[in-house]
């Protein structure tokens, strides 16, 4: 499908769902209106969370992955019973371009018939040694060799090359770049802050040209750590001066210089004592809430890492991950793999507001944040 035809059938479907939520003819055409212009985009979300049950709005903060090439019983349950609100792809999901692009279509069709609502579909394309599919598409260097090798230019190309590739397979969001400082990891540009958020900056820029949003990983910096948070924990030993002014350097400058709905942030699982002792970045509202959102002034959606790794779930059930990751001020929860832990997530969060102790005032704020992003990117 062109970008044409995407982009008219993704405002089709916006169309349905608010004759699905508006009832009455004059307040449908306002909400029709609304479609034509991002300036009433605010209300037009507020419409449809109005409309929505708690199940669909703890849905709506989950990105969920499944095993197949094609829809499976898993992945059908997820839409259709629990309202996810995106689906990440990876090598088990991918065979070839086409295979991608109708899969892609597919999963659309299933949470625009369910929900109304379209996906985010997301994929990790870094370059490097994190290449999905890569006998399928275009090279794509790591960023330690664009960083040794590219100026910001070639940095660009490359990522508007890879974002086109994916917008014709159906993606909407790439979880990249990683803006890690790190001399020796193959992931990062490198260990200089303003190189780092210079390339990083490119990656972006690419991206939201070619029609993808972008994901800056892994806040507040996993570069310190030679410890994989998907096998377990770890903690970074600096002091909140030094991470400022290193670390969390090229975020902070793209949050200020950057209109924040071009990209998300991802949040780590490491943990970072500086800011809290006893909890890992990812479920750490001190990090998410006070530092990234309220510190830093990101405007934008913030994701958990998954929460499959062996970095929180040795440590926590999935129910209380669920519930203290979006109380922390996360407004997408990754879930990779497993249909028993996605269900547990999701069952988590939900309890949490029925008892009382999560509000539902916050769940609201991360899906309007999620509904406000997905008019925007339909536009």
């Amino acid at each position: 499908m062109s970008q044409e035809n995407a982009t008219a059938a993704s405002k089709e479907t916006t169309r349905q769902k608010v004759d699905e939520i508006v009832q009455d003819q004059e307040s449908k055409e306002y909400i029709n209106d609304t479609l034509k212009g991002e300036e009433n985009v605010e209300q037009q979300a507020n419409e449809i969370l109005s409309k929505m049950t708690l199940r669909e709005k703890v849905g709506q903060t989950m990105i969920v992955g499944f095993n197949s090439p094609t829809i499976d019983d898993h992945i059908t349950k997820m839409i259709e019973e629990y309202h996810v609100g995106g689906v990440i792809l990876f090598d088990r999901n991918m065979k070839t371009k086409d295979q991608v692009a109708k899969l892609n279509k597919d999963l659309q069709q299933l949470s625009t018939d369910s929900s109304g609502l379209p996906l985010l579909m997301g994929v990790d394309q870094e370059g490097g040694q994190i290449v999905r599919m890569r006998d399928q598409v275009s090279p794509i260097p790591s960023q330690q060799q664009l960083g040794q090798t590219s100026l910001a230019g070639g940095v660009y190309d490359t990522a508007k090359r890879t974002g086109e590739e994916l917008l014709s397979m159906g993606f909407n969001l790439n979880f990249a770049p990683v803006v890690d400082l790190s001399s020796t990891d193959s992931r990062s540009f490198g260990e200089d802050p303003q190189k780092v958020h210079s390339f990083g900056r490119q990656v972006v820029r690419g991206m939201v040209d070619s029609g993808i949003t972008a994901t800056l990983k892994h806040f507040p910096g996993n570069g310190r750590s030679n410890v994989d948070p998907h096998v377990e924990t770890s903690s970074v030993q600096a002091d909140k001066l030094d991470l400022e002014n290193s670390d969390i350097y090229p975020f902070k400058q793209m949050i200020k210089e950057v209109d924040n709905d071009q990209f998300f942030v991802m949040v780590t699982h490491i943990k970072y004592p500086a800011y809290d002792k006893d909890n890992p970045a990812s479920i750490s509202k001190v990090i998410i809430q006070d530092l990234l959102k309220e510190q830093l002034g990101f405007k934008g959606l913030v994701v958990t890492d998954d929460l499959e790794m062996g970095a929180v779930n040795k440590y926590f059930t999935y129910e209380d991950l669920g519930s203290k990751a979006v109380q922390s001020g996360a407004d997408l929860l990754l879930v990779c793999h497993t249909l028993a832990n996605q269900e547990a997530v999701f069952n988590g969060i939900l309890e949490a507001v029925e008892s009382k102790e999560l509000s539902e005032a916050r769940i609201d704020d991360a899906v309007r944040g999620i509904l406000i992003h997905k008019l925007l990117s339909n536009d």
